[in-house]
């Protein structure tokens, strides 16, 4: 986006502007009351700032910095018998704090949209998106007719590149850039004066990220909104927004136009953080600065990639076939099948580390889940330690559950908020282990450790821990049983870019120490380049590319890896 005339009256005072800011936000804290009778938790403290019309302000800084906490204090979406929210938001001349329901029910999808980072959750599973994208129009026009709101709905999915057939899908039919897509247009269907993107393109691909941001960007200068783009990726943030603003603790830290800030700027905070950015440039495999220890990383050489003699591969994927069942268009009509995965084969040796990337919907997902044991395979064949596992008996099942472990992207939806680090640990233990409930809890504890937590965090809960901690505990989970092989689906994508360094860091050192191997799904080419031996990419369910790390990033054989490399610099 780039920054538009509007976007110059941000430096007017509103005294002196011709209709000034069309969100002012001042003085605003938001403090949450602790369930369990303990002194609140205060997440933003006395911030204040403004969006000019058209202009695109980035709000950045680590977890648990208060950036999402501010975007859902401006609509009121925080639950007011355990937050309490004081200041001020004005939203032209309308007061939003302490405003009526009804007031901003009215305010919420028509003035104000929100774009949220996980667009599966956002959309309702059980209506086509046409009829979602017709709904949020009808809620904010009265008295529009079903088929005039459809029309609209229909126009804005072509807008945004999707075809009016789609209309009458589920969500759960699109790629993640495509529901994305969707996301988008439901927020601009009213045309909103202000449009707030709470990470929109985290869980996407480079070049789906880019087709994403650039479309945001071109309606967002056709209609004029004004954007606060929630975000970590400061590279995102680069691209995209006029001014940023820098959080930390909940308080203001800096605030500059955005290339200015990100050239030099003047706080140590977000000097720290715009180092920890450029941190996966450094030498592959060796550990990476975080903004509490921004010293330069050591340059130690690069350990070389494990090899397997004939036979000893962990793993071994011969002409690898997932299909899912098609959808009927007509009824009679044939149902042609879904070919996620198609004729894949791949190699991991143990102690290796394979990366496997590609665009959303290219089939990475499926094919590590087939790996897992989670996903029966149409065809083709799979090894596991040199034993058929294609159609595993009960016993190589149990051996695979417990020597193949995974880590999630989502470090929060893949642990129970019901129970404690202690019984989400205990449970691989008791399945795979023949530990007493003491000696359980003593493993728990020294797990906890391995990850660089303490027994201390034992009896608390997930929502207790930000991302970073509870991506620990997921790789501790994952540690339990002591396997042989990790299949890591996106575990830093949902992380800020100075927790991402912890994480990797973690997950390097204990790939030295305890010499497991990975299987590691990404789109971030930067983080794979860092972490991984070897790379695969795939492409519409085939894999088109396998080849060593450097060679890849210096030589790609196919014009898909290079049009990859290149959408992500």
């Amino acid at each position: 986006m780039t920054p538009s005339p509007a976007s110059e009256s941000a430096s007017v005072p509103e005294s002196e502007s011709e209709s000034g800011p069309v969100l002012s936000v001042r003085d605003l804290s938001v403090t949450f009351a602790d369930p369990r009778g303990g002194a609140p938790v205060t997440a933003v403290h006395g911030l204040s700032f403004d969006l000019a019309r058209g202009e695109v302000l980035g709000l950045v800084g680590e977890s648990g910095s208060g950036k999402s906490a501010t975007g859902l204090a401006v609509l009121g979406l925080h639950d007011p018998r355990t937050t309490t929210v004081t200041g001020s938001v004005r939203l032209g001349g309308q007061e939003l704090v302490g405003a009526g329901e009804s007031v901003l029910r009215q305010v919420r999808g028509g003035r104000v949209a929100l774009v949220f980072q996980d667009a599966l959750t956002s959309l309702s599973p059980f209506h086509t998106v046409g009829a979602q994208l017709a709904e949020m129009y009808r809620l904010h026009h009265p008295g529009t007719g079903r088929a005039e709101a459809r029309r609209r709905a229909v126009a804005m999915l072509d807008r945004v590149g999707i075809p009016a057939a789609r209309a009458g899908d589920h969500p759960h039919r699109f790629s993640g850039g495509m529901r994305q897509r969707v996301m988008i247009a439901m927020a601009l269907m009213n045309e909103p004066d202000v449009l707030i993107a709470d990470e929109p393109t985290t869980a996407l691909d480079a070049r789906v990220q880019r087709q994403v941001l650039d479309l945001l960007g071109e309606l967002q200068r056709e209609h004029g909104t004004a954007v606060l783009l929630v975000s970590h990726d400061l590279g995102v943030v680069a691209g995209t927004t006029d001014r940023t603003l820098v959080l930390r603790g909940g308080r203001a830290v800096e605030t500059a136009p955005t290339a200015t800030l990100l050239a030099a700027p003047t706080a140590p905070y977000t000097r720290a953080l715009v180092g920890a950015a450029l941190t996966l440039d450094s030498v592959p495999g060796t550990p990476l600065p975080t903004v509490d220890d921004p010293s330069p990383a050591p340059r130690a050489p690069r350990r070389p990639a494990p090899r397997a003699t004939p036979g000893r591969w962990l793993i071994e994927v011969e002409d690898l076939a997932v299909h899912f069942p098609g959808r009927r268009r007509f009824p009679g009509a044939r149902a042609e099948p879904v070919r996620a995965v198609e004729g894949v084969g791949l190699r991991i040796a143990p102690g290796e580390t394979l990366g496997l990337v590609g665009e959303s919907g290219s089939g990475k997902s499926t094919t590590s889940r087939v790996l897992a044991g989670l996903q029966a395979a149409t065809a083709g064949t799979v090894r596991y330690d040199g034993v058929d596992a294609t159609r595993p008996d009960r016993a190589l099942r149990r051996r695979i559950g417990k020597e193949v472990q995974l880590v999630f992207q989502d470090p929060y939806a893949s642990l129970n908020p019901r129970r404690t680090v202690a019984r989400t640990l205990d449970t691989p233990l008791r399945l795979h282990t023949g530990l007493t409930a003491a000696q359980r809890r003593r493993r728990s504890a020294e797990l906890l450790e391995q990850v660089g937590l303490s027994a201390a965090h034992l009896d608390r809960y997930p929502h207790e821990f930000s991302g970073g901690q509870r991506q620990r505990i997921g790789i501790a989970r994952a540690l339990a049983p002591e396997p042989r092989l990790i299949i890591a689906d996106e575990p830093v994508s949902a992380l800020d870019v100075s927790v991402q360094a912890q994480v990797l860091n973690l997950l390097m050192e204990l790939r030295e120490r305890l010499g497991v191997a990975f299987l590691f799904v990404s789109h971030d080419l930067a983080v794979v380049r860092h972490f991984c031996d070897r790379v695969a990419v795939m492409h519409r369910g085939r894999l088109v590319e396998s080849t060593d790390r450097d060679r890849l990033f210096t030589a790609p054989h196919t014009d898909y890896a290079r049009g990859l490399l290149a959408a992500a610099h």
